[in-house]
């Protein structure tokens, strides 16, 4: 393999040289307490690190940052930290995160190229990080290896042990149901999350975090260690010490995140039965690094072996204890491409070349999958002319086939206000509109609409219901979702009305308004696009320039292809 020389490091073009900028830029560097034999010649690592106190995901990260640091100080780098935006889930960021996640991957991708970086650390794990870094160090074209942040620490309330999503939603219906009390819901409020991490279920922090290992930007290993597990240290380490060498190397993720990659990381949110959200996300990503990706894509007959919540029993500290990923990928070697090259120098098999399963209740043998296929299924027909998804195992069986009658809220406001006063039985189908990249904006996570309280008091636990929104990967039920294009600009979801019947297939992967063409294109001709809300600003930015969900709600010039040049260093 050929190697770069110190010549030839990007940083070079900053220190390198007579010039008065080189000069003023080495001087600089100086002021910051930094020798020449300290910097010069060496790989510069920027380590792009979304801590925050206002994220208990990452809340960890300060610490792994120190890691990361002594690992690329050891093997001969020099390290620079570099903060990022923290985007904080849906637990504190308003109205979603989703609304900033090309926000966090255009800085990601302009730190990298505007700074004297030869390669790049990048951390986080809470849902949206993981995309937006390395969407971002896509576009950037820089030598990256990504430090998942890890799950947290199983929940424990009253001898019961609780996923930190899922668990809520159970824990919430219970109290609108009257079956849990305030002192009880207190106390599960101190035990459901109890250490720094992201959701401990197989949510959209876990798949993604899966995601990236899978597709070769981590070590191997990385994604299942807990948050605050030693190991967890010592693997930020190592990614310090390996992106020195990534560097010399010149392995880019142009060289890592191919065609194949992709294919394998759609098997794996297949197998982990993962979040709805992996679609959007894996689209948007695919299409950074040039790679035609749909929805499509995405409806394989696929297995899925880990049995872990929202869809099975246990939770991601037990994943980890089972074997972790690399069991779970070995499990799934026929539908994988394992020769390609991933970050830690060798091919995706030589990561899994000593893999086994511990506990085949967590991950399933082939042979007794938790489903012989269903992590999820997408669906077209005339109210979803570009597609919608559903992630069958977290719904109930008996509803994947249903027709029902349409009770219609045009935002979430009007839901929250009437969801438990309107007219409804266990057979309507709940829609949400207003709700997806556009109209929400940003596609929040509100597509487990709740069920109405006198259908939770007749034990009542599931129903269909659709909307253009998105839901969190913790949640679960028969949640069509992502439904495109969105009502808020014309999409067929804007024409429902409350009582047309709607039918879900999922076997027959369809989506149907009864309703004939005719009215439909009557009651197109009555509708008008709503009002513009936003008029400056970054919401008026994504506003103009957002794509559809099945394009993966990227910027339509984020996504453009092409590179652009390196800044003049002059």
């Amino acid at each position: 393999m050929t190697r770069k020389s110190p010549e030839q490091l990007r940083s070079r073009r900053w220190y390198g040289g007579e010039g008065l900028r080189s000069f003023s830029h080495r001087t600089r560097t100086r002021q910051l307490g930094i020798g020449a034999d300290e910097h010069m010649g060496k790989p510069v690592i920027g380590i792009v690190n979304t801590w925050s106190e206002i994220n208990p995901c990452h809340l960890h990260l300060r610490e792994r940052a120190e890691a990361v640091k002594r690992g690329v100080w050891q093997a001969g780098g020099y390290p620079i930290e570099l903060p990022a935006s923290a985007l904080c889930g849906e637990t504190f960021q308003k109205p979603t995160a989703m609304l900033y996640r090309n926000l966090l991957a255009m800085e990601v991708e302009e730190l990298l190229r505007s700074y004297p970086v030869d390669g790049a650390v990048l951390m986080g794990g809470c849902d949206k990080t993981t995309p937006a870094l390395l969407m971002g160090a896509t576009s950037a074209g820089l030598p990256s290896i990504f430090v998942p942040a890890g799950p947290m620490l199983r929940g424990h309330w009253r001898g019961k042990t609780l996923g930190s999503g899922s668990d809520m939603w159970r824990a919430w219906d219970d109290k609108r149901a009257g079956l849990v009390d305030d002192r009880q819901l207190a106390e599960l409020e101190e035990g459901l999350a109890r250490s720094p991490g992201h959701c401990m279920t197989m949510g959209t922090a876990s798949t993604m975090t899966s995601v990236a290992e899978t597709l070769g930007m981590t070590l191997p290993g990385a994604a299942s260690i807990p948050a605050v597990d030693s190991a967890h240290s010592r693997m930020a380490a190592a990614s310090g010490a390996r992106i020195v060498d990534m560097v010399w190397e010149d392995l880019t993720p142009a060289k890592i995140m191919t065609a194949e990659a992709f294919s394998d990381a759609v098997v794996t949110v297949l197998g982990l039965g993962g979040s709805t959200n992996a679609v959007i996300h894996l689209v948007a990503m695919a299409r950074r690094a040039g790679v035609p990706l749909s929805l499509s894509d995405f409806d394989r007959p696929v297995p899925v072996l880990a049995d872990i919540q929202p869809g099975g029993r246990f939770l991601m500290e037990d994943f980890y204890y089972a074997g972790g990923l690399r069991a779970l990928l070995a499990q799934l070697k026929p539908w994988l491409h394992v020769s390609r090259p991933v970050a830690s120098g060798g091919t995706l098999d030589d990561g899994l070349a000593d893999a086994s399963v511990h506990d085949p209740e967590v991950i399933r043998p082939l042979d007794n999958p938790l489903a012989a296929e269903g992590g999820l299924a997408v669906l077209h027909g005339n109210l979803a002319p570009s597609g919608a998804v559903i992630k069958p195992i977290a719904a109930d069986p008996s509803l994947l086939r249903h027709t029902g009658p349409a009770v219609v809220f045009d935002s979430y406001a009007e839901m929250q206000r009437t969801i438990d006063t309107v007219p409804v039985t266990a057979s309507s189908v709940l829609v949400l509109r207003g709700t997806g990249p556009l109209g929400g904006p940003g596609m929040p996570e509100h597509g487990m609409l709740p069920i109405p309280k006198s259908l939770l008091q007749q034990g009542v636990r599931d129903m269909v219901r659709i909307s253009d929104a998105r839901m969190s990967g913790t949640s679960f039920g028969t949640c069509v979702l992502h439904v495109a294009p969105e009502s808020h600009v014309g999409g067929p979801l804007a024409l429902v009305r409350t009582g047309d019947m709607i039918t879900l297939d999922v076997p027959g992967r369809e989506l149907r308004l009864e309703v004939s063409d005719d009215e439909l294109d009557r009651r197109r001709a009555q509708w008008s696009p709503p009002e513009t809300r936003f008029l400056r600003g970054y919401a008026a930015l994504h506003a103009q320039h957002i794509t559809q969900a099945d394009e993966g709600c990227d910027f339509d010039f984020l996504a453009a292809p092409g590179e652009n040049p390196e800044p003049d260093a002059t």
